[in-house]
């Protein structure tokens, strides 16, 4: 597909609601990065895959406020880490936000099967939380039915990439989705995202989209991408 689509979720269910606002201290304090290991491929355009490369959006049930927690940020390091063993995979951006997830992966030749790892992920995730942390005060009848958790949205988003320019633009909109958001004015003071590792490997530059002293960058124009994901 080279359109984003809700696989498995409605369009409503995942639908852009307001985020919690964090304070200043907070929102520069999620503290450990969720992505300090990953494989960062800064010369992503000699290795890009046609048809092998994604971008995710992962959304949690109600938008419960989950990665506000250092604790479940490492909690989700470890469900990647499995996943990667298991199933191996690239992570060529990524960034956490309270809420949801934005990933870009790239699977090995042949392989699609990026919906079995998003399921593998979205499970031990939920093994790893603790119990209190499991279940929504109030499930739908249709829920309850099915014994799932009130953990994630059912569905996600994927869009198959089309060409470099393409991944370029999602990469973007992964490193500036915290700004996007209101939780923090520049990417570079997001922690919780692959930016940093661009940065070490000469990717970005460190103040790339940044308005601290008073600069005033030009932000690309991401309405395409949030509206396809149902972020606007």
């Amino acid at each position: 597909s080279t359109a984003a689509f809700a696989h498995p979720e409605s369009k409503v269910a995942i639908r852009r609601r307001n985020a919690p606002r964090l304070s200043r201290s907070l929102s520069t304090q999620l503290i450990a990065p969720a992505f300090p290991d990953i494989t960062i491929m800064p010369e992503y355009r000699r290795t890009f895959i046609p048809g092998g490369s994604y971008f995710l959006t992962l959304t949690t049930y109600n938008r419960t406020p989950l990665f506000q927690s250092p604790e479940n940020i490492s909690r989700l390091r470890t469900a990647i880490k499995t996943v990667k063993l298991e199933m191996p995979f690239d992570i060529v951006g990524a960034v956490t936000l309270p809420d949801h997830l934005h990933f870009i992966w790239t699977l090995p030749p042949d392989d699609e099967r990026y919906s079995i790892r998003v399921g593998r992920l979205k499970a031990l995730f939920t093994r790893l939380l603790p119990t209190n942390q499991r279940q929504a005060t109030i499930l739908p009848k249709s829920r309850r039915e099915r014994r799932e958790r009130g953990v994630w949205q059912r569905r996600f988003w994927e869009h198959t990439l089309r060409d470099e320019d393409d991944m370029q633009r999602h990469l973007d909109y992964i490193h500036y989705n915290p700004v996007k958001h209101g939780y923090v004015r520049c990417p570079h003071l997001w922690q919780s995202a692959s930016f940093h590792q661009w940065v070490k490997n000469g990717g970005y530059s460190s103040n790339w989209c940044c308005t601290c002293e008073e600069r005033r960058p030009k932000i690309p124009d991401f309405t395409d991408i949030g509206r396809s994901v149902g972020e606007l």
